[in-house]
């Protein structure tokens, strides 16, 4: 075989990569994180059933009693689903009670952590190495006898392999020869205080391959100095097998490698493959930033709530022109859709994809209402908001369109003290009226009880179940005395958002129910 066929052959091999969440263990090391139990199975759940994930760190051992309770939880539902060998949890070298501590909590798999740098041997345990390299075969043999599997991290062996990788060579040479007794499955190298940059990870790496060929070794990096992608990807390609990350890249200081980032770069720089479901990313981003408190920075790429906008006219126009502002990131692939924001120089072609999105047609006249409105209001605050748009379009579109087939025709809602709100509505629905009442936790929820009422007395149909419920203010402007609600509705196993925009709340959020009861009208009849 030829040079040539060669190079063909190997790129023709794409290379696996595993993929470890530590979200529940290492993220929730970041300052302000605690986890219930109860949150942590939730998230255990979604990272192994639905992102599919290949291991989850989820704890470290005796560190509460909430800890136990949680990997219980987490060990009992991972059991059911055959995936108990997926769930980790950090032990320590400890005499053996991490690994009762693990065992008792059903775990099958310890991660030991044990000293991969001289100084931390010598300045933390007071221990020689041999002494250390004693206490780690000791804990693998019990956690063998218990039928736990073992994991080993060398802790710090960044700075091992800068300052003492003897020290390193010393415990491998020990460590990896333990299968002939009891094995350690996998060595992963944490880059503990984040000070390595992609160069230095792929010597030492390379150095680590070189004279450990048939060991599976993790690499686990820290992002202090915004390398954690880099220094991830890096390992990869110098032979790394397994890759540890957190969702959104929480952590302890700057945090970890973030899976969403990883995951994109490992498939389009790399060609690698992972077992990783994309379209579940940013559904786990959203629950991990809920459970977490900690939000999503707007640019943070691929699960940022901005990473999908474009901004400048000329990419909308080249979007509608043969997508020639695309790249490999397409929003779908992540769940999710591209947006067109308006700063004061995107024209019409931002617009036109707003007003496409937002399912209105203008007419030329419209069109050319709502852009001098945008220009005006691009002269006066430099950045007109995406959220300007919708607004802007009330002012030319002030009435239901004439081909709806649902409209709302009176309605009157009420509040007193001591009683709940109720709703007297009347609707026309392919020209014939249906009258229905309600009461309900507020104005809005009697007027959707009593909607609901009509539709299933008279129509005999389900109404969509709402999802989320969204209110916002223009930021200053002309704009300012108008309310913009989104709502977000569950519809044929899938999301349909609609917006209503009106000087009142409650107003607001019916115009918005009434889109979206004539979005689905219309497929019905279309069928």
């Amino acid at each position: 075989m030829g040079t040539a066929e060669r190079i063909n052959a190997s790129q023709r091999t794409l290379p696996f990569v595993e993929i470890m969440d530590s979200t529940l263990r290492d993220g929730e090391q970041t300052n302000g994180v605690s986890f219930l139990p109860h949150e942590k199975l939730m998230m255990a759940r979604m990272l192994l059933r639905d992102v599919n994930v290949d291991r989850i760190e989820v704890a470290s051992a005796r560190v509460s009693e909430g800890e136990r309770e949680a990997v219980k939880m987490i060990c009992r539902y991972a059991q059911q689903i055959n995936k108990l060998d997926r769930v980790e949890v950090l032990g320590f070298v400890d005499g053996g009670a991490s690994v009762d501590w693990i065992a008792d909590c059903g775990g099958k798999v310890i991660n030991l952590l044990a000293k991969g740098s001289l100084k931390h041997c010598t300045h933390q345990l007071h221990k020689t190495p041999e002494e250390h390299i004693a206490d780690i075969q000791e804990t693998v043999r019990y956690a063998t006898e218990k039928g736990l599997s073992v994991n080993l991290y060398l802790e710090d062996w960044s700075n091992g392999m800068k300052d003492s990788p003897d020290y390193v060579y010393q415990l491998m040479d020990k460590l990896s020869i333990l299968n002939t007794q009891f094995s350690i499955k996998r060595f992963m190298l944490p880059d503990t205080l984040g000070v390595m940059n992609p160069l230095q990870v792929i010597e030492y790496f390379r150095k680590m391959i070189k004279r450990y060929p048939q060991v599976h070794f993790d690499f686990h990096a820290h992002n202090d100095y915004d390398l954690a992608v880099s220094n991830s990807l890096a390992a990869v390609l110098s032979g790394a097998r397994g890759l540890h990350v957190t969702v959104n890249g929480l952590g302890e200081r700057c945090g970890n490698a973030p899976m969403a980032s990883v995951q994109a770069i490992l498939k389009d720089q790399f060609h690698a493959k992972t077992n990783i479901d994309e379209s579940q990313l940013n559904g786990i981003s959203r629950m991990v930033e809920g459970y977490s408190g900690i939000a999503v920075a707007p640019n943070q790429p691929i699960v940022g709530e901005n990473v999908f906008t474009q901004v400048a006219g000329v990419h909308a126009d080249g979007d509608s022109k043969d997508k020639l502002y695309y790249n490999d990131l397409v929003p779908e692939r992540f769940g999710r859709k591209r947006e067109y924001a308006l700063g004061k120089n995107s024209g019409r072609a931002n617009i036109a994809k707003n007003l496409e999105e937002l399912g209105l047609e203008l007419t030329p006249e419209q069109t050319r209402r709502v852009t001098k409105r945008i220009t005006e209001l691009g002269d006066k605050k430099e950045i007109v908001t995406q959220e300007d748009l919708p607004y802007i379009v009330s002012d030319v579109l002030k009435h239901d369109a004439p081909e709806d087939k649902v409209k709302l025709v009176s309605y009157v809602v009420s509040t007193a003290y001591g009683l709940r709100p109720g709703a007297n509505i009347k609707v026309e629905i392919n020209g014939k009226q249906y009258e229905g009442s309600a009461v309900g936790d507020g104005q809005y929820d009697a007027f959707v009880k009593a909607l609901r009422y009509i539709y299933k007395k008279y129509l005999d149909r389900t109404f969509p179940i709402l999802a989320n419920y969204q209110v916002s203010i223009p930021p200053g402007g002309r704009t300012d005395a108008l309310v913009q609600t989104v709502i977000t509705w569950h519809y044929n196993d899938g999301l349909l958002r609609t917006r209503g925009l009106d000087a009142d709340q409650t107003e607001a959020a019916i115009k918005a129910t009434f889109k979206m009861l004539n979005i689905v009208e219309k497929e019905l009849n279309n069928k």
